[in-house]
């Protein structure tokens, strides 16, 4: 199972693999923006406000990666089946 989806990512198109690499870049940007924002609210405490959006944009991150992951296997899959 791991041999085939490393098979896959290897076999990517440069174009789909250039987008997947761009998207998981911009998802661990996120990522590394909500632990600043949770890490803020551990040391201060002000508003439990600020807690649910460090919460919400690390969803939103591993959220992201995640579709960017799969989404670029479909295309690629697509695109391969059509040429």
């Amino acid at each position: 199972m791991v041999k085939k989806l490393l098979s896959y990512f290897n076999d990517l198109d440069k174009i789909t693999y250039k987008i997947m690499k761009n998207g998981l870049k911009f998802s661990f940007f996120i990522c590394i923006i909500s632990a600043f924002i949770l890490f803020t609210y551990n040391l201060t405490l002000i508003s439990p406000n600020l807690y649910y959006i460090g919460i919400l944009l690390f969803r939103l991150g591993c959220i992201l990666s995640v579709e960017f992951i799969v989404c670029g296997l479909v295309v690629d899959s697509i695109k391969k089946a059509v040429l």
